[in-house]
């Protein structure tokens, strides 16, 4: 029987950002398991540590507060939970926090409405030049683009899914990008889609999601 909910905070860096979402849940299960807690397991006759994700990182992006939430069927005090826990991560995963949640709560995908990216791309137009071209993203009314899908491509608008956009620092001819994009059941913005719709996305050389955001702290 579940008697705590653990949400960690974590990062995921340059070293595993091309780890696939399935190699990384098996990369928390193994450490989970080392770090000898209680965990809650699914049943029949592959039991699995119950963690739920926010969202899957797409491969090549780096994370600074991906978010897990963790089902134990003990309750552990969430500092001696991370004191375990750090000491059994493998390169490329940090440990950002650790807080109780209440179980009744809805599942955490369900709470996800946005997420932040900074995307780092080279550009030989100048400060001015990069700010017109956020501005005309965010002046047009709808952003017609085409996703590809292995049951069929899908056209979509992009615009409703970016509900902010700027500069968040440049040096020489590099700029970063940042974004505030929807997320989740409704909708889910990629910001790699955004610098294909500013002609930015040739000379992209980094993108990395900053922070996700709930509907429910």
């Amino acid at each position: 029987m579940t008697t705590q909910r653990l949400r960690i905070f974590f990062s995921k860096g340059e070293e595993i950002k091309y780890v696939s979402h399935l190699d990384l849940v098996r990369a928390w299960e193994r450490t989970l398991r080392r770090a000898d807690l209680n965990l809650a397991y699914s049943r029949g006759f592959n039991p699995r540590p119950k963690l739920v994700f926010a969202s899957a990182l797409p491969v090549g992006f780096t994370g600074r507060a991906e978010m897990v939430d963790i089902l134990l069927e003990r309750p552990v005090n969430p500092q001696e939970f991370a004191s375990r826990v750090v000491q059994e991560l493998p390169a490329g995963l940090g440990l950002v926090s650790v807080k109780e949640i209440d179980t009744a709560l809805p599942v955490l995908p369900n709470q996800l409405v946005a997420a932040e990216y900074e995307v780092l791309v080279e550009s030989q137009d100048s400060l001015d030049a990069v700010q017109s071209r956020l501005d005309g993203l965010l002046a047009a009314r709808n952003l017609p683009r085409r996703r590809e899908r292995p049951d069929g491509d899908r056209v979509y608008d992009l615009r409703p899914l970016v509900y902010k956009l700027w500069i968040a620092g440049h040096h020489a001819h590099t700029y970063v990008v940042a974004m505030h994009l929807q997320a989740g059941g409704h909708g889910t913005g990629r910001p790699d889609e955004v610098m294909e719709a500013l002609d930015m996305h040739r000379t992209v050389r980094a993108i990395e999601r900053v922070r996700l955001l709930l509907s429910t702290a």
